[in-house]
């Protein structure tokens, strides 16, 4: 480990040792160089209208990176042909040529599951598809799929008794990650987990360097979203830049310079993508908030 490593992993430890106890015993689950190194990424779910009716694919989403200077592509697995069944191999390696030929990365895939729920058969089935997803991901050269907890925490059932069957269908997706080098990553949605501290104990207990956190800024949404942001960098392997985070529930206008201060404080090397929701043409969209970013994080 180098001397700079060192000095930030002491760093990280003193700091853990100074917070709560809910934390204390916390270590980053993502180990990596000190320092700062970000390349943007475009979530394609910031085209979802065109994406579904068929008056965009996920290739012109590709050559709209490319002529924006965006250095990746996240094209999750809900605008592949036939999904949740798999795409078809000439699909999936034509969108990867097309990537790989205009210069745009692929920062990750992702799927839609529940684990939140009572019924183990459902999650069984579930945990296939998110195998079957991994495969596609590992086909295209993602290395990270996104995964979530479930819609809602289910009646009839604590919170624990639902934790601890989700922990047990992520170990197993994220040992399958690892046979075919893929990352599960969690976005906490504002879903069944709700906090930062919920997320980490999750992925603490999954316990796996093939698990770790996409980090949605926009669905933390209690009490300071900033304060509950900067928790999760050390956890983090991807992120969802969003217009707007969530105060005490009610959305605010993102202070993306803030969110940059955050990065700079934690560290975090890797890609930060970012999405542009909400009504008018998502080109304009997209390329206008494509500017704040840029601005705000001197990329």
């Amino acid at each position: 480990m180098s001397t700079a490593a060192s000095l930030n992993r002491r760093h990280f430890l003193a700091a853990a040792a100074s917070a709560p106890a809910a934390f204390a015993a916390s270590s980053p689950s993502v180990s990596r160089e000190s320092g700062v190194k970000l390349k943007l990424g475009l979530n394609a779910y910031s085209f979802d209208r065109a994406l579904r009716d068929g008056s965009m694919t996920l290739a012109d989403a590709v050559h709209y990176c490319a002529q924006h200077g965006v250095d990746a592509l996240d094209p999750t697995g809900y605008y592949f042909p036939g999904y949740p069944a798999v795409p078809p191999d000439d699909y999936v390696y034509a969108l990867k040529r097309t990537a790989f030929v205009n210069g745009v990365g692929i920062s990750g895939t992702g799927v839609r599951n529940n684990f939140a729920t009572a019924d183990a058969a459902a999650r069984a089935k579930d945990v296939q598809m998110i195998k079957d997803w991994i495969v596609v991901a590992s086909k295209l050269g993602a290395p990270v799929i996104r995964v979530f907890s479930g819609p809602t925490r289910p009646e009839g059932h604590t919170f624990d008794e639902a934790m601890a069957w989700m922990i047990a269908d992520f170990k197993e997706c994220a040992a399958f990650g690892r046979e075919h080098g893929v990352v599960l990553a969690i976005q906490q949605h504002n879903d069944f987990l709700k906090t930062a501290a919920e997320t980490i104990r999750l992925i603490e207990a999954v316990d796996s360097d093939y698990f770790a956190c996409i980090l949605d800024i926009g669905s933390l949404r209690s009490g300071d979203p900033y304060a509950e942001i900067e928790k999760m960098v050390p956890y983090a392997v991807s992120w969802q830049i969003k217009e707007q985070v969530g105060r005490d529930g009610k959305d605010e206008p993102t202070d993306l310079a803030k969110i940059k201060a955050i990065i700079d404080r934690s560290g975090y090397r890797g890609y930060v993508p970012f999405e542009a929701l909400g009504g008018g043409d998502p080109k304009v969209k997209v390329a206008a908030f494509l500017e704040k970013i840029r601005r705000a994080f001197g990329i």
